[in-house]
């Protein structure tokens, strides 16, 4: 099976972390976001699999080449951004699959555990032109909401609305048949969810909804960052693509930490990082070469490549980006981000997102 990997976007929520690299090669638990879907998606049988590329384009070939994680993989660069919909048409040109074959669509910023092999089975029973998976949430008004009828069918794609007739989202990963994205229009901006399914359905087409409400994440916030990779840290999502057994930490070669600093609650500590004598790492990602001096706190947080926090410092929900210093004494919470090479001298003052 073939698929499609949109991996274009800007990351702009997950600035400044994405000012140098796009949001789906950060490492995450270890290792690039994507080497998580490519092994993931060698696993449930996908064979090859074309990038759908724009911001930074050439950085993808350069990290993953023609094969990674058992993928022979493809690149298509968009001149200017399509939307989702004509990014898949865009890309459609290097696959090589029949018209009535399936074409898994993955979006570059999920995690997902949900079982993709059922997902396509449902697909080729139904002969539907898109099956898309769907997750329930708590919380339906934060989403646009997707209702299915009572043999599955996809009924509407509803904006956000206080009032949601379904706790159903789309979770972002679809099948599509090869003729049904060989129909969406060529070299202009198309939305899947307001034009291509809304479409498909109004014509009598088949777009089936496979609901499975297994573990799912859109990692695209520096909360939801530090979440996924704190998950798969600890094992709450396997992946084949992680460099080690789950556990509270994951301290990669070449990292110090010191014997008696604390590091847990699956805690990323990167190679060349250091963690000194009393510090404290909890829940958060360090990138290689960043130091967390002696005596700080870091807490649910992302230090870019060489970012420094000084000693006795602390973090606690906090992004810095690569080589952002943190000078000794202070106090960074509640979702405040350091631009990359912004130094904070020392200080007694408290710092958050909200002053």
């Amino acid at each position: 099976m073939e698929a499609i990997l949109l991996v274009g976007g800007q990351g702009t929520r997950l600035r400044p972390l994405t000012v140098s690299t796009p949001k789906p090669l950060l490492p995450t638990a270890g290792v690039p976001f994507l080497a998580h879907q490519l092994a993931r998606a060698h696993a449930e049988g996908v064979e090859r699999i074309v990038f759908a590329t724009s911001y930074r384009a050439e950085m993808f070939e350069a990290a993953f080449g023609a094969r990674a994680h058992g993928v022979d993989l493809a690149y298509v660069t968009e001149d200017e951004p399509l939307g989702t919909g004509g990014a898949i048409r865009n890309a459609a040109r290097a696959l090589t699959c029949g018209p009535d074959d399936p074409v898994l669509i993955l979006n570059g910023d999920v995690l997902s555990g949900h079982d993709v092999r059922a997902q396509v089975k449902l697909h080729e029973q139904a002969d539907a032109a898109v099956t898309l998976h769907l997750t329930e949430v708590d919380d339906p008004s934060r989403f646009g909401c997707v209702p299915t009828d009572d043999q599955g069918r996809v009924t509407a794609f509803l904006e956000k609305t206080p009032n949601p007739v379904t706790n159903q989202i789309n979770a972002g990963c679809y099948v599509f048949r090869r003729s049904a994205i060989d129909a969406i229009p060529e070299n202009r901006v198309v939305s899947v969810e307001r034009e291509t399914f809304p479409s498909l359905i109004e014509s009598g087409a088949t777009v089936m909804g496979y609901v499975e409400s297994g573990y799912w994440l859109d990692v695209g916030t520096p909360e939801a960052f530090v979440r996924g990779s704190r998950d798969l840290v600890l094992g709450a999502l396997t992946s084949p693509a992680m460099p080690g057994e789950p556990g509270e930490r994951l301290v990669l070669t070449g990292a110090d930490v010191a014997p008696d600093a604390t590091v847990g609650g699956g805690a990323t500590v990167g190679a060349g990082a250091v963690v000194e004598a009393g510090a404290t790492v909890i829940g958060s990602v360090l990138l290689e070469e960043a130091v967390v001096a002696e005596g700080a706190a870091v807490r649910d947080s992302v230090l870019g490549r060489g970012a420094r926090v000084g000693p006795g410092a602390v973090l606690d929900g906090v992004v810095l980006g690569d080589g952002a210093v943190v000078g000794p004494g202070n106090e960074l919470r509640h979702g405040l981000r350091v631009w990359p090479g912004i130094e904070l001298p020392p200080t007694a003052v408290r710092f958050s997102a909200d002053t």
